[in-house]
């Protein structure tokens, strides 16, 4: 049992790090569960205004009387009448092609020559003897030889070269201009519109007319008042104490409610059954904790299986408040179909009697 505390000798002598917390003196073979004491409460009467004073206001309808009048109904206007055109037929001269002119072309001529080109000018330098002359006496030759400034012709090449010998002209030749006939069909009398006066339309016409428009008339409903008896608070609760309950309170105790498929709407005999099982335990026990829990069977998906089993625990938790339970005594909680007492899970064949084993509601004592 995870959030309740099962007071034997055994369990008061331990020595676990909360055993400080435990009832004092118990009895081997008796169970405890830890309550907070309720706050107290006494009723006072007070008065209150139920509904205020107000203004009341009556309406006197507004008076008509019926007139007859003469209205126009259709405008005067003008009707137009289109008389067409006339037309004839006129020859135009145009200019088929335009004067212009032809051009013939000679082209140029050429004629062959030659022109000769210096390809290097003339031009001198200063030349060493190549062999001493023979009547030099010296050991070394070079004693003997001498320097000349000699000169050196320009040279030249002879190439070909084209001459032009008349340039490219051309000859013009006039072209007379072409003219050429067509037809068109011009306005001989122009349209023109005729008017043609419409009258206008009346017609008599009845209307009903304000004669008095509505007015109200005010009176003042006064205010009412009313006595109600509320809850106001003596002493504060909040202590802990550890009251002792049968032991078979804080295992789960099945309550003989027999959901329709689908529902979680309690029938007079589902509340018989809260009452005479669960309301008294919470009325003899003040201060305790309850957990309410619902359960289905594996049929259907587990969403709805879910929502279904917390839908009909909170049905239960409703029921107990509207009873005076404080809802800060009441746990719900709907555990679908994750907590099965026998092997029909899904896709297991199972008897309607095996389903209807896991399809119930619990209620345990727990720790507050």
């Amino acid at each position: 049992m995870k959030r309740l505390i099962l007071s034997l000798v055994a369990v008061a002598t331990a020595t676990v790090g909360f055993a400080q917390d435990l009832p004092s003196n118990p009895e081997p073979g008796k169970c405890y569960v830890r309550c907070t004491t309720p706050d107290v409460y006494e009723n006072e009467t007070v008065s209150i205004q139920s509904t205020p004073s107000y203004k009341k206001l009556s309406v006197v309808p507004a008076t008509y009387e019926t007139v007859t009048e003469r209205v126009l109904v259709k405008e005067a206007s003008k009707q137009l009448r289109v008389i067409p055109a006339t037309y004839k037929t006129e020859t135009r001269t145009y200019v088929k092609k335009q004067a212009g002119s032809t051009i013939t072309i000679s082209p140029a001529s050429f004629g062959k020559s030659t022109e000769t080109i210096e390809i290097k000018p003339a031009y001198a330098q200063w030349e060493m003897s190549s062999v001493p002359p023979a009547e030099c006496t010296s050991s070394n030759p070079d004693d003997c030889r001498y320097w000349c400034y000699k000169g050196y012709p320009a040279e030249y090449t002879t190439v070909s070269v084209t001459t032009l010998a008349n340039d490219a002209s051309f000859n013009r030749v006039p072209v007379a201009e072409q003219s050429g006939t067509y037809t068109v069909r011009v306005v001989d009398q122009p349209a023109r519109v005729e008017e043609i006066d419409i009258p206008a339309e009346y017609a008599n016409i009845t209307r009903t007319i304000l004669k008095s428009d509505a007015a109200t008339t005010e009176s003042v409903v006064p205010s009412t008042q009313q006595t109600i008896t509320r809850e106001k608070l003596v002493s504060k609760g909040g202590l802990t104490v550890w009251s002792e309950v049968d032991c078979a309170l804080v295992e789960e105790n099945n309550l003989q409610i027999n959901w329709a498929t689908g529902s979680s709407t309690l029938t007079s005999a589902d509340k018989a059954e809260i009452d005479a099982k669960l309301l008294s335990v919470l009325n003899n026990t003040p201060g305790s904790k309850v957990e309410v829990a619902s359960h289905t069977d594996s049929r259907g998906s587990k969403t709805s299986n879910q929502a279904l089993s917390e839908r009909r625990a909170q049905s239960v938790a409703n029921y107990l408040i509207s009873k005076g339970i404080n809802n800060s005594r009441i746990v719900a909680n709907g555990y679908g179909e994750n907590r099965l007492k026998n092997r029909c899970a899904d896709g297991v064949s199972c008897t309607e009697r095996e389903h209807k084993a896991n399809r119930r509601t619990t209620f345990r004592l727990i720790n507050n």
